[in-house]
């Protein structure tokens, strides 16, 4: 995993450090210049243009120019304040003119040459990726010791170009928030067992209403693909139709929640919510569902909205919980939409919820109660289509009952989602498409 650190936590990460900061700064324009000359192929005719600001940031620029014109490669530099509305031609640009705590706007000057970032493009907020004024977009970035949730988050993220973590020396032990990678995955997949059965990773979904039973069978397959031996699927008031190797288990309209006691304890998860109608009566099973089962639990669509209403029942539970909340979820749980600052908000939702909250968007947000974060980018806008929600709760679902811990189950499962429709079609690609997908993303994923 990529540590992820926010500006704040940067600069007091800085302040803290035993290297004198001098020595930071040419580490950090040295990573810099040997980055812009591996571009450039050379230095013979090389012309480039730094922009550099006032703080650290700038210096950093400042070093590498130095480094460059030992090099022999022709350096010009221009402060913020000097710097023309177009720039000179060159061969590439050093954009060092403002770091991650850039306040008000930038309005960069005009080239049409590739552009190297130091730390963050210029005019991106370094915590929210908000776009402030006109930045230059970088083919590349090179940000130091951490990731900075500006980088990931949109729209910052579609300027900063390939990001190439440098580590200059700084202490990131204590850092609780990071970039999932593919490494991660492998290690966290649950090893197969040459002595496992059917009931060792059995999940319970309870879902579907009228006209809504694709979802339902979006989940239960999705599961069954992604590694749960037993999938039983519930909906109130009717014997639900789902896929063939699926169980269908009855339970009644109202009062749903009593069928479940005798029979709960044989299931190592569940998920409730995909496509349930969130009527008074169900709403209220919910409540005493979500209150007095004690496996793990994926709540999901309509469900959140019923928790929701009544968040003690959820602070009351030992087993874990994972929401799996799109924004307007999100605000239906705790009160309020999530704004820019995704990560702090997603970490707020999970410390009053005292549960496990998975904040989808372009960029997933898993948070836990403890402070921890995990972010998956890998996915893309293909993934916003009906059903693909329901066809996640089933990988998390899948993951929770054969073992795997909550935070790294709800983390797995997006990226498996993400990963599954990365590999689907570019265009017209819907819900069920991921699902045959699912296996071969588990299989590659556990071949490396």
């Amino acid at each position: 995993m990529i540590p992820i650190v926010t500006p704040k936590e940067m600069k007091a990460i800085d302040e803290s450090s035993d290297q004198p900061l001098d020595e930071l700064i040419q580490r950090a324009g040295s990573a810099v210049a040997w980055a812009a000359r591996r571009f450039l192929k050379g230095s013979y005719g090389k012309r480039v243009v730094v922009i550099y600001g006032k703080g650290n940031n700038g210096k950093d620029g400042q070093v590498a120019a130095s480094y460059l014109r030992k090099w022999g490669i022709k350096t010009i530099e221009y402060s913020v304040a000097e710097a023309p509305k177009q720039l000179p031609m060159c061969d590439l640009v050093i954009d060092a003119a403002y770091g991650t705590g850039i306040r008000g706007e930038y309005f960069a000057p005009s080239t049409e040459a590739p552009v190297i970032a130091v730390d963050i493009p210029s005019g991106i907020n370094g915590l929210t990726g908000e776009v402030m004024g006109l930045p230059m977009k970088a083919y590349k970035t090179i940000t130091f010791q951490a990731l900075k949730p500006g980088h990931l988050l949109p729209t910052g993220s579609n300027y900063v170009g390939e990001i190439e973590v440098i580590d200059i020396g700084l202490d990131t032990s204590h850092i609780k928030t990071f970039q999932v990678q593919d490494a991660d995955i492998r290690k966290w997949l649950p090893p197969q067992s040459v002595t496992a059965h059917k009931w060792q990773t059995a999940c319970w979904i309870i879902g579907g209403s009228p006209g809504m039973d694709g979802a339902l069978s979006l989940s239960a397959e999705s599961a069954q693909r992604a590694g749960s031996g037993y999938v039983r699927i519930s909906t109130p008031g009717t014997m639900p139709i789902g896929p063939l190797e699926s169980v269908s288990y009855f339970i009644p309209e109202e009062g749903w929640e009593d069928s479940l006691h005798d029979d709960v304890h044989r299931f190592s998860a569940g998920i409730i919510g995909p496509g349930l109608a969130i009527t008074s009566s169900n709403i209220k099973s919910i409540q005493k569902t979500v209150s007095t089962t004690d496996i793990p639990l994926v709540v999901d669509g309509g469900a959140i909205t019923a928790v929701g209403e009544n968040l003690e029942i959820v602070r009351s539970r030992e087993a874990d919980i994972i929401f799996t909340p799109h924004d307007r979820e999100f605000e239906d749980l705790v009160g309020s939409r999530p704004g820019p600052k995704r990560i702090q908000e997603a970490l707020h939702a999970a410390k009053i919820t005292d549960s496990i909250i998975l904040l989808k968007g372009p960029v997933t947000v898993v948070a836990s109660p403890e402070g921890r974060c995990l972010l998956v980018t890998n996915g893309d806008s293909r993934l916003a289509t009906a059903g693909t929600g329901d066809v996640l709760a089933g990988i998390i679902g899948a993951f929770l009952a054969q073992g795997v811990p909550s935070m790294e189950a709800a983390a797995m499962g997006a990226w498996v989602h993400a990963e599954a429709g990365n590999r689907s079609f570019k265009r017209g690609m819907v819900a069920s498409d991921l699902i045959n997908l699912i296996p071969e993303v588990l299989h590659a994923t556990d071949m490396g």
